[in-house]
């Protein structure tokens, strides 16, 4: 028989209490733990909504101005211009004038030696006075006739032989006086004289050189310019050709003179589009009272082209192009994106001009998103507009 084993102590007072509340407070701290969590699972998730919500910025469509200036680059052309050839074949004897020489009408540039022109002359003077002699003695023949037939001393028919003879050798002196006159106003030729007032842009001969009929070379004598005036030249979109009218005033500028402009005025158009530019050809003349500007110079030709009465302005960035056509963003005080379809009337660079739909004071998105859609929830930041 075993001996009693001792009895077991009593658990001191207030231990079982203790562990319960061990228990409840590790119960509410993985409680409380468990609740931050969520807050903050819910805090991000709330702010990451948020974020995915694009942000867009607004802009104001303007009321377009009385005129919008239109830059376009042109060419300048003297006023008159003319390339002077050698008419008759030669030497160069002399020339007068040089390239800058300012030169009035009919001023000689050069002189061409023309030996065998003169010879023809010769030729043509007594070619001339063979014909007169032989018509002299054809008239008195035909006279002495004449005088016979009246005594019938003679037939008519040899009488109007007569007659017809003088008329022949008449004809040729009449001939000859015709190719002389020619030869005589080609030899004219053989100075070459300014048509115009205006500057010598050109020398492309020297003494000695084989001029005219008979030379490969092509290129002008001379070439003289009337820069008194300048025409202006520039291509203009086909968008902008129904308020070009003559009279349209304009500012020329070049890269010569900077800071300094000089005005235009559309005084003509081609009437047609090209059709491999799809554009308008466009003519404005300049005063250049001092020569500053110079054919064949490039120039910024800036127009001032009215603006439609109805159209409004908004800037380059805010425009949509998709398959619908040009589209702009507005949004709704809910915060929701509507895309509305619109007509541009003209491309002013940093901005565009809007014929139909879209008003002015209207707010657009500006620098819109690919992927913007239309009813599509947005949030409105500060804009620049």
């Amino acid at each position: 028989m075993q001996p009693d084993m001792p009895a077991r102590p009593a658990p001191p007072k207030g231990l079982a209490t203790a562990g319960v509340v061990a228990v409840v407070v590790a119960a509410g701290v993985v409680a409380y733990g468990a609740f931050g969590r969520i807050h903050e699972l819910a805090a991000t998730q709330t702010w990451s909504n948020a974020q995915a919500i694009p942000a867009v910025h607004l802009i104001a469509a303007t009321a377009g101005g009385a005129s919008n200036a239109l830059t376009l680059p042109g060419t300048l052309e003297a006023f008159t211009s003319a390339k002077l050839y050698a008419r008759v074949g030669g030497y160069l004897k002399a020339w007068y004038k040089d390239i800058g020489a300012h030169v009035a009408a009919g001023t000689p540039l050069g002189l061409i030696d023309t030996p065998e022109l003169d010879q023809q002359i010769i030729q043509a003077r007594a070619d001339l006075a063979s014909a007169r002699a032989n018509q002299t003695l054809s008239e008195t023949t035909a006279k002495r006739w004449s005088k016979l037939l009246e005594t019938t001393s003679v037939s008519r028919q040899e009488a109007d032989e007569k007659n017809g003879d003088f008329a022949v050798k008449s004809a040729l002196v009449n001939a000859q006086v015709a190719n002389l006159d020619r030869l005589l106003a080609t030899k004219r030729f053989a100075t070459i004289t300014a048509p115009f007032a205006g500057v010598v842009t050109a020398r492309n001969a020297d003494i000695g050189d084989l001029v005219g009929t008979g030379t490969s070379n092509t290129e002008p004598l001379f070439a003289v310019a009337d820069v008194r005036k300048i025409r202006v030249y520039v291509n203009v979109p086909q968008n902008y050709t129904a308020v070009l009218k003559p009279g349209l005033s304009a500012t020329l500028a070049l890269p010569d003179y900077p800071g300094r402009t000089f005005p235009a005025t559309v005084v003509a158009t081609s009437g047609a589009i090209a059709t491999g530019t799809g554009t308008l050809l466009v003519q404005l003349l300049a005063a250049n009272p001092d020569g500053a500007l110079k054919p064949g110079s490039y120039v910024q030709v800036s127009l001032g082209v009215p603006a439609a009465a109805a159209a409004v302005q908004i800037a380059s960035s805010a425009l949509i192009f998709r398959d619908a056509g040009s589209q702009v963003a507005t949004v709704d005080a809910s915060g929701h994106v509507h895309l509305h379809r619109i007509t541009i009337g003209r491309d002013l660079g940093p901005s565009v001009e809007v014929a139909a739909g879209l008003s002015a004071g209207e707010r657009v998105v500006d620098n819109p998103p690919d992927s913007l859609a239309d009813g599509e929830l947005v949030r409105v930041v500060a804009g620049r507009g």
